[in-house]
């Protein structure tokens, strides 16, 4: 069968695009591509728009190669992907709403991030007014005997962003699950076009509040790659040191936010403790409790010294101290467990077929972690192990995240015990011709992209993917035949970023 490289060879090459290519193609060759995300030999990693060109990122199964290619649309109309490939459906349905750009043979045509309250309908494309009546949104018929719907959200109890879940059940069992997100859109990619780095860089870390060190990493990595520009060894080896912080952080949220939707408040309560001590640890040692606008291209904007070093330390022991004990108490209650094994089970095929990412994929058979997989420093030269589990129920997705605050924690340590010295930052230097740059980094939930265009020292086009677009779906999968008072255990244990998503 054609490789990736093959397929390459078909189209013009897009000279500044780094670190992997770009490929101009035509029609035949989109298709084709789009085939062989059907046959399972390559993964979608993202889909996205501009003006009158339509953009797809696709990793080789086998080989893990990577490009990008993209097909000229002058019309607006190109060839639906998700005709064949269910994962593009989103994707394509959102680059019709901010661009106009038309999929033929789209299976499904509804708005998806546009609810018609913009003003405008393309915001980032060829703007017209927008109806000033919106319209309800369609739900999919369900048809059977003894089926009522169940309404919940956009707005829930809580602290949490805003969706809307339409159920569909039989007594107690779900049905159908159908999700309506979009309510958090802030146009971030609209808001990027024409900043400059340095704004552009904190539009990033604000994409996703929990993932702003992840955001805020792919932004620089891929600013970095267009413009060719060396970071310092010792602000490679700080962003992992944030990168990791941040992931513990939230998997210690996680693991506690679960056994408290399964009424086991124990260890809830234990594990906000943690976070809270990561978060403390975290502001005393980099000035913010989340590690906001620390990644920067060229470098971090905040060095460590001595006593953050120590401080970081003395919290790690503290969390070796406690954590076991919880880890300990969870898998010796029996009332837990019936809560959480064999529930939301997402199938092997489904992680596959939708390339899910982070813990959600690793919980279902499929071993892709960035940091491994495609190894950029200084992950390239720290001892870990990628923690994958096969039975992809609500347990295995909590002990994956168990088994990744182990390494964490092992990771730190070999930071902190091998951080060079020497200077934190290097200037990112202008560059007047078109560069293009992409970038993928393990966030704690999974893979985030990012891909950009600079001219003249500012963003001509930015596109971020949280791996929320792939894992969204898979919850309305997963929760099918399972009861509804079962779906606060499946979406925390998938937690989703709602934000991220309505970029």
């Amino acid at each position: 069968m054609p490789s990736l490289t093959d397929l390459l060879r078909e189209g013009r090459k897009v000279q500044q695009h780094r670190p992997w290519p770009r490929t101009m193609v035509d029609a035949s060759v989109w298709k084709f591509a789009a085939s062989e995300l059907a046959q399972g030999r390559w993964s979608l990693l993202g889909l996205w728009g501009e003006a009158a060109t339509v953009h797809m990122a696709i990793m080789e199964a086998d080989t893990s190669e990577i490009a990008a290619v993209s097909l000229d649309c002058p019309d607006r109309r190109y060839p639906s992907v998700a005709a064949h490939h269910p994962p593009a459906l989103r994707l394509e349905r959102t680059a019709s709403d901010l661009f106009g750009l038309s999929a033929e043979g789209l299976p499904d045509t509804r708005p998806w991030l546009d609810q018609n309250r913009w003003g405008v309908r393309f915001p980032l494309g060829e703007r017209i007014d927008a109806l000033p009546i919106a319209a309800p949104y369609r739900f999919l018929p369900v048809e059977g005997d003894g089926l009522h719907q169940i309404a919940v959200g956009p707005v829930h109890a809580g602290i949490i962003e805003p969706g809307h879940f339409r159920f569909t059940a039989s007594g107690e069992t779900v049905a159908r699950l159908e999700q309506r997100l979009g309510y958090t859109h802030k146009g971030v990619e609209g808001l990027m076009t024409g900043a400059g780095l340095e704004r552009a860089a904190q539009l990033a870390g604000r994409v996703s509040g929990d993932s702003t060190v992840a955001y805020a990493y792919a932004f620089s990595r891929a600013a970095e790659a267009a413009l060719e520009l060396v970071v310092p060894a010792r602000a490679v080896w700080l962003r992992a040191l944030l990168a990791e912080l941040e992931r513990l952080a939230n998997h210690f949220g996680d693991i506690g936010a679960i056994c408290n939707d399964a009424s086991f408040t124990l260890i809830h309560a234990h594990c906000s403790v943690l976070r809270e001590n990561l978060l403390r640890a975290a502001d005393a040692a980099f000035g913010h409790r989340l590690m906001r606008d620390i990644i920067v291209p060229g470098g971090v904007s905040v060095d460590l010294d001595d006593r953050g070093s120590k401080i970081i330390r003395t919290t790690l022991d503290e969390i070796r101290g406690r954590f076991p004990a919880l880890i300990e108490l969870y898998d010796n209650t029996a009332s837990l467990q019936d809560r959480t094994v064999d529930t939301g089970v997402l199938t092997p095929a489904l992680a596959r077929q939708y390339a899910a990412g982070g813990y959600i994929g690793r919980a279902s058979g499929r071993p892709f972690d960035t940091r491994r997989t495609l190894a950029y420093p200084p992950y390239d030269s720290l001892h870990f192990e990628v923690p994958v589990l096969n039975e992809g129920d609500v347990n295995a997705r909590v002990w994956v995240r168990v088994q990744e605050v182990e390494q964490s924690l092992s990771m730190i340590d070999q930071i902190l015990n091998r951080l060079p010295g020497g200077p934190s930052g290097t200037p990112a230097a202008d560059a007047r011709e078109a560069r293009e740059g992409m970038a993928i980094v393990e966030g704690f939930r999974g893979d985030v992209l990012v891909w950009l265009r600079l001219r003249d020292g500012r963003i001509e086009r930015c596109h971020l993917r949280d791996p929320s677009w792939f894992q969204w779906p898979l919850l309305e999968a997963v929760i099918e035949g399972n009861i509804v008072a079962d779906f606060p255990l499946c979406n925390k244990s998938f937690n989703c970023s709602y934000s991220g998503h309505d970029i």
